[in-house]
C-alpha cells in the first residue's frame, strides 16, 4: 500500500504538494476502513483515495504521476534510444530548469533478495521510499533523468540504501540489491531509462523482479493522458484470462439488469465478447451495449487484478459513465477484506459528489489552482472543525471545502 506521495514541479504542480495518508492510532474506525501499515508502527492508510476538484485543478496530474512511476521503473527501456522521458515540468518561466521530482513512501515485501516473491503476501513486509528526480528543461522532448534512489526502513531504525543512480549513471546498492556480476548490464544504462528496466531487460536479477513486482500491480487507465483499450484489446483481455470473465460474471447484472451473462465467443475473424440478456432468445455483442455497460467492462480488469493482487488501482473520472448506484458498490469491495484480502487501495479522481456520503474524511483529497495555475492538494482531513457527522455532500457543493467550480 501506499503511504505518503510527493511531488514536484510535475504539470500543473509546481512546489511540492505532499498526500499523506497515515492515521493515527488515536483516530477511530469504527466501520473498519483503514489498513494497518506493515512496517511495525500503529499507523493505518485507507484503502480508498479520492480526489475531488474543478475540472483542469490537477485531479488526473496526481493519478499520472502514479502511472509514470509504473511505467518508469518497468517500461521506460521500450524508449526509443534518442528519446527522453515524456514527462514535463510546470510551465512557469522561473521553474524552466527546475528538477521534477516524485517520492513514494509503502510496504513491500522485506528481503527482495528471496527468489520466493511470488508468494509475496505470504511474507514479512518492510516500508519503501523510491524517489525519482528528472532533470532537463521541460520542452517537448521530455526529460532526463537526475538521479533515483531506493531506501528500505526495518523497524524504527534509520533506512538503509537499496540502490542509488545518479545523472551520470554511477549506481551504489546495499546488502538487499547485490550487483556484483552485473556490470556488463550497468555499462546499458541510458539517461532515459530506469535502472530496474534496464536490469530486467539484460539479467535475471531476483531483487530487481521483487521490486518491480510492486511496480506492476499498479494499474491505471491513465498515463501522461486518460488511455480507454478499444473493443479489439478487451476481447483479447478476457479470452486470454478466464477467471476475469467469471469474476465479471458476478457482478455483472448489478451494471445491466438485463444481462445475465458474459460470454466469450469463437468468430471467424477471432474472440468476440457477446452477452446474454433475460427475455431476448439471442446474444448481443459487445458493440450494440450501452456505454456505461461497454466502459465498467473496460475498468472492471483495473478494480479486480488490484483486489486480488494487493494492488493499487489508479483510475481517472471513474464516476463518468459508470451509474452513481454502483460506485458505492465498488468502495465496498474495497473496504470487506472478504473482497479485498490483501489490502489493495483505490486511488481515483471523478466528479460525482454524492460519493463523498460514502467516504471518511480521512479518504478525501481536493485539488486547486490558484491564479497562476498552480495546482495544491489538501485533505479533507487537513480542515479544522470537521466532524465525521458532517454532511460532506452538502457542504462541497456549497464551497466550504473549497475545490470548487466557480460560475458567473
Amino acid at each position: 500500500m501506499i503511504h505518503r506521495l510527493e511531488i514536484e514541479n510535475f504539470y500543473s504542480i509546481c512546489e511540492t504538494q505532499v498526500i499523506d495518508l497515515r492515521i493515527g492510532a488515536n483516530v477511530p474506525d469504527e466501520e473498519q476502513r483503514f489498513a494497518e501499515i506493515n512496517d511495525g508502527s500503529s499507523d493505518r492508510v485507507p484503502r480508498t483515495v479520492a480526489l475531488y476538484g474543478a475540472n483542469a485543478s490537477g485531479k488526473s496530474t496526481v493519478l499520472k504521476a502514479l502511472s509514470v512511476l509504473r511505467w518508469f521503473l518497468s517500461e521506460s527501456i521500450n524508449l526509443p534510444a534518442d528519446a527522453r522521458i515524456p514527462v514535463l515540468g510546470f510551465a512557469g518561466p522561473e521553474h524552466e530548469e527546475s528538477p521534477t521530482r516524485i517520492r513514494i513512501h509503502f510496504d513491500w515485501i522485506a528481503d527482495l533478495t528471496s527468489k520466493d516473491f511470488v508468494s509475496a503476501l505470504n511474507m514479512p513486509f518492510a516500508r519503501y521510499v523510491y524517489e525519482i528526480v528528472f532533470s532537463g528543461r521541460p520542452n517537448l522532448l521530455g526529460k532526463s533523468i537526475h538521479s533515483e534512489e531506493l531506501r528500505v526502513h526495518k523497524g524504527f531504525g534509520k533506512s538503509s540504501r537499496v540502490f542509488k543512480r545518479d545523472e551520470a549513471g554511477r549506481v551504489q546498492a546495499g546488502a538487499h540489491f547485490p550487483i556484483r556480476g552485473l556490470g556488463h548490464v550497468l555499462t546499458k544504462l541510458r539517461p532515459s531509462v530506469s535502472l530496474t528496466s534496464t536490469i530486467a531487460q539484460f539479467a535475471e536479477h531476483y531483487p530487481t523482479q521483487a521490486f518491480l513486482t510492486w511496480a506492476r500491480r499498479i494499474t491505471a487507465n491513465i498515463f501522461l493522458e486518460k488511455t480507454e483499450p478499444d473493443d479489439n484489446e478487451v476481447v483479447h483481455y478476457y479470452a486470454d484470462r478466464a477467471q476475469m470473465v467469471t469474476e465479471l460474471n458476478k457482478v455483472i447484472q448489478k451494471v445491466d439488469l438485463g444481462i445475465s451473462s458474459l460470454l466469450i465467443a469463437q468468430s471467424g475473424e477471432g474472440p468476440v465478447i457477446v452477452l446474454l440478456h433475460n427475455g431476448l432468445n439471442r446474444p448481443l455483442g459487445l458493440p450494440l451495449e450501452s456505454h456505461g455497460t461497454r466502459q465498467f467492462i473496460k475498468v472492471f480488469p483495473h478494480i479486480k487484478e488490484a483486489l486480488l493482487t494487493g494492488g493499487i488501482a489508479v483510475l481517472d473520472e471513474l464516476d463518468s459513465t459508470i451509474h452513481p448506484m454502483l460506485l458505492p458498490e465498488i468502495l465496498r469491495w474495497f473496504h470487506d477484506p472478504k473482497e479485498n484480502p490483501h489490502n489493495a487501495q483505490l486511488w481515483f479522481s471523478g466528479h460525482s459528489a454524492s460519493l463523498l456520503e460514502d467516504l471518511q474524511k480521512e479518504e478525501i483529497f481536493f485539488t486547486q489552482k490558484d491564479s497562476q495555475g498552480r495546482t495544491s492538494i489538501y485533505g479533507l482531513k487537513d480542515i479544522e472543525s470537521v466532524r465525521r457527522s458532517d454532511n460532506f455532500y452538502q457542504k462541497y457543493l456549497g464551497g466550504v471545502y473549497g475545490a470548487v467550480p466557480r460560475i458567473g
